[in-house]
């Protein structure tokens, strides 16, 4: 079989566009009848996934391999950075966690990973048609280029022809790209095949004068203006928009607390797409007002993050609106949080060994080891949602000893998480997918505000996500030169013409 075709997507800066641009090329490679993989060498992120096989990687890549319609795999993404503090994160090479490390020490054992780089990239291009690579940041940070290993660096590795986009969104943008250019090395400049300008608004007749410009200083065709589409397709995490949603206009109001150190929120993108739900995202009392529920996500340093609570005032905030009735939920760190105590008495947590009082709204303790459980479940929740099939994952590490009633049992029939009154926690990420907890919440939500619940089939997140993936597709292809695009892989379009 001969070894696949690729393409690079690289950006100016971070939030240039290149995660959804991959996801777009990787659903109309697929669409045009390739097999298709994705593949970032390294990831910087908080959102993560657990593969059938209980390895973890970047949600990014999960999201590109749900676009391309293959399976996830850990091979797509190598390398997993999960930040836990300003100058720290935990590395995750191959899905398993190698330590956590401050930048300093990452920096002088990433040349070392490039062997297991390698490895996934060259096993993937045995058994797929197209890789779909994405760089991270830009190729142009001249005090990190010695060792790259995720732009140009890659791109050498792997003989990856580039394209560069640019976001016209945020302003500069052909200083953005003018620029980047003139920051490479001519090796580096000759393996970029276009430059694309990406989220323009407006009509692209006015930006005709600047094009002609960039392409004549750059010497590098403009392959398309990629105009700001409506599409709802996870986000990188610290990037997205979506948590400075803070106003709420639908009759029930959900409020999920903005953690300093919060992970995997696109567990509560099905509830944005319920007719009666508004999810907002708060991080002061002011902002949490008095919602119908209260929800704590995912947080990659729960010790932290519940100082942070104590600090500012959201714990006793919480504490009172939980007293009144209102409904609180916890998933994974925030269940943890929401417990008696966190003994983190290893240190494994927070770095420094000590145990804290938890909120104390769930009979439960957590211990902290270093030990991570990974793993895909499937479960049926209890009551008050009794019935409602949950598929998920698990990604945690800490064990919680419960003394009260399951929020949901295993397949087969562990019971897992807690619910105490109008309080519920859960390890299950993904858990709302399914679109029947979803449901089910809305109605008991509904039920205890006095309104009449919708009657709306369950919503099914992946025929919502098909469809937006299917939006995102249309909407680059009808703004790129694909044909210049298949030209620089050494392939032809195989729908012909430009558009």
């Amino acid at each position: 079989m001969s070894r696949a075709k690729c393409i690079m997507v690289q950006g100016t800066m971070s939030g240039a566009g290149k995660s959804l641009l991959c996801t777009a090329l990787c659903r109309i490679f697929a669409q045009d009848g390739y097999r298709v993989a994705p593949f970032k060498s390294q990831n910087m992120a908080l959102n993560s996934f657990v593969t059938r096989d209980g390895l973890e990687m970047g949600r990014a890549q999960v999201v590109q391999a749900q676009a391309a319609g293959i399976e996830p795999d850990v091979r797509m993404n190598p390398i997993l950075l999960k930040p836990s503090s300003d100058v720290g994160s935990q590395v995750i090479v191959n899905g398993e966690v190698r330590g956590q490390m401050p930048a300093a020490a990452y920096f002088k054992l990433k040349k070392s990973l490039i062997p297991d780089i390698l490895a996934a990239y060259n096993s993937l291009a045995e058994e797929v048609d197209i890789i779909v690579i994405e760089g991270a940041g830009s190729p142009a940070e001249i005090n990190l280029k010695a060792d790259d290993i995720v732009n140009m660096g890659l791109a050498e590795l792997v003989d990856a022809p580039v394209l560069l986009a640019g976001d016209i969104d945020r302003g500069g943008v052909f200083a953005q790209l003018y620029g980047t250019v003139e920051l490479l090395e001519p090796a580096e400049r000759a393996r970029i095949k276009g430059l694309v300008i990406n989220k323009f608004r407006g009509d692209a007749a006015i930006l005709k004068p600047g094009l002609t410009m960039l392409e004549e200083k750059t010497h590098l065709p403009v392959l398309g203006v990629v105009p700001y589409l409506r599409v709802d397709i996870e986000d990188e995490d610290s990037l997205s928009s979506r948590l400075e949603s803070n106003t709420a206009v639908k009759p029930l109001d959900a409020a999920i607390l903005r953690l300093p150190h919060i992970s995997n929120f696109t567990d509560f993108m099905p509830l944005e797409q319920h007719p009666l739900l508004g999810v907002r995202y708060v991080q002061s009392v002011r902002e949490l007002g008095a919602p119908d529920l209260v929800i704590l996500p995912g947080t990659k340093n729960t010790v932290n993050d519940l100082l942070w609570l104590r600090q500012s005032g959201l714990e006793t905030a919480v504490l009172k609106l939980a007293a009144g009735g209102t409904p609180v939920l916890g998933v994974c760190g925030g269940y943890q949080l929401l417990g008696e105590t966190l003994d983190d008495s290893q240190g494994t947590e927070s770095g420094h060994p000590q145990t804290l009082r938890g909120l104390g709204l769930l009979p439960t303790r957590t211990v902290f080891t270093a030990e991570k459980r990974r793993a895909q479940v499937t479960a049926t929740a209890a009551a008050p949602f009794a019935g409602a099939a949950l598929t998920g994952y698990e990604i945690h590490t800490g064990r919680t000893a419960v003394n009260g009633a399951p929020f949901c049992r295993y397949a087969d029939g562990t019971p897992e998480g807690c619910v105490q009154n109008a309080v519920f926690g859960t390890y299950l990420h993904g858990l709302f997918d399914s679109g029947e907890l979803t449901e089910q919440l809305a109605a008991y939500l509904c039920r205890r505000k006095g309104i009449a619940p919708e009657t709306a089939a369950p919503l099914a997140m992946a025929d919502y996500r098909t469809q937006q993936l299917d939006l995102l597709a249309d909407g680059v292809r009808s703004a790129l030169d694909m044909d210049a695009v298949y030209a620089a892989m050494g392939l032809h379009n195989p729908r012909g013409g430009k558009k």
